[in-house]
């Protein structure tokens, strides 16, 4: 079991645990399959992640480990590794995420769970960037 799977089966045990999951989400990196460019999947711009569609919804799929990601997908697939909080701040409103699909303690968000998540990420950035510009108004009266 991953760091991951233990602050997961923590929350599912105690809903008292969920805030310690989240902070864990948003401080890891995560991998996450993206389109091959080589094979003119890729759109310019970037790599593009991979999307799911499944059930009337379209999923984000998030791996903790690339050996989960390789046995959901296979050796060849490409991927990128993306910080937590990094994925909230990119993620639309409509995409669903699937964090390690296939495994005992895969766990979905629903768009509201992540929306609750961008908003807690923005709230962290303004609070640093506020607390920046106030430490380097701080330094000018030096």
């Amino acid at each position: 079991m991953t760091k991951i799977d233990d602050a997961i089966q923590m929350a599912l045990d105690d809903s008292d645990m969920q805030a310690q999951f989240y902070d864990l989400f948003l401080n890891s990196s995560f991998y996450v399959p993206v389109h091959d460019e080589e094979r003119g999947e890729g759109h310019d711009g970037g790599a593009q992640p991979l999307l799911v569609a499944a059930n009337d919804n379209t999923y984000l799929m998030l791996f903790d480990t690339i050996k989960r990601l390789t046995d959901w997908a296979d050796e060849t697939v490409k991927y990128l590794s993306v910080p937590g909080h990094v994925i909230t701040q990119i993620s639309t409103s409509d995409i669903h995420w699937v964090l390690n699909y296939g495994t005992e303690m895969q766990k979905f968000f629903e768009p509201g769970e992540i929306a609750w998540l961008k908003a807690v990420v923005e709230r962290t950035n303004a609070m640093h960037q506020k607390g920046m510009a106030e430490g380097a108004d701080g330094e000018e009266g030096k």
